[in-house]
C-alpha cells in the first residue's frame, strides 16, 4: 500500500464514511490537534518518564487515537468498526490526578511552565490538550460529536498540569511560581 494517494491534492480530505471536507474544516482541525497532542505525548514519553507513570501515558496515547477516530468519522453515519473508549477512562484520569496530588504540596499560587525538561513537555501537552478541547467544543456546536471527548480532554489537561508538577517534584525542582512584578 502506498502512503500517498494524491486524493488530497486539491485541499480536501475524506472522513470515515466517504464524505470529503476541506482540510481546514473544524473536524479536521479537531482530530489533527489530537494527533499533535499524541505526538507531543510521545516526545514526553521518549524523554524518560518514570516507569510508574509511563504505562498510564501509553494508555492515554491509545485513548487519543480512539477519540481521533471518532472525530474522523462522518457524523450521522453508523460506524460499527470504530473502537470505543474504554468505560471509566475519565475516572481513571481522575484517580491518577488524585494519586499524584497526594504527594505534592498544596498549590497556593499560579505556576509558570518549566523546570525539568519532562515537566516543561508535560505543560506543552497540557496546552495542546486545551486547544484540542476548544476545537472539539466548537465542533460540537456545529455537528454531532460524542460528548465524552470533551469530558476526557478537560480532565486530561488537568492531568498534564499535575503530571508536570509531579515530574518537577521527583527531580527535586519546586514549582516556579508566577510573581507579579
Amino acid at each position: 500500500m502506498k502512503i500517498y494517494t494524491k486524493t488530497g491534492d486539491l485541499g480536501t480530505t475524506a472522513l470515515f464514511g466517504g464524505a470529503r471536507v476541506p482540510k481546514h474544516h473544524i473536524r479536521i482541525e479537531s482530530y489533527g490537534t489530537l494527533d499533535e497532542l499524541n505526538s507531543a505525548l510521545g516526545l514526553l514519553r521518549s524523554g524518560g518518564v518514570p516507569s510508574d507513570l509511563d504505562g498510564f501515558l501509553m494508555g492515554v496515547q491509545q485513548d487519543l487515537f480512539v477519540l481521533g477516530s471518532h472525530l474522523a468519522a462522518e457524523p450521522g453515519k453508523e460506524h460499527g468498526y470504530l473502537p470505543e473508549l474504554e468505560a471509566g477512562a475519565v475516572e481513571r484520569i481522575e484517580q491518577e490526578i488524585d494519586a499524584m496530588e497526594a504527594g505534592l504540596p498544596p498549590l497556593k499560587n499560579f505556576i509558570l511552565p518549566g523546570g525539568h525538561a519532562s515537566a516543561a513537555q508535560a505543560h506543552v501537552c497540557r496546552c495542546i490538550c486545551r486547544r484540542a478541547e476548544r476545537l472539539v467544543c466548537h465542533l460540537a456546536e456545529l455537528e454531532t460529536t460524542p460528548p465524552e471527548i470533551v469530558r476526557y480532554l478537560n480532565r486530561l489537561s488537568d492531568y498534564f498540569f499535575v503530571l508536570a508538577r509531579t515530574l518537577n517534584s521527583r527531580m527535586g525542582i519546586g514549582d516556579v511560581e508566577w510573581r507579579r512584578t
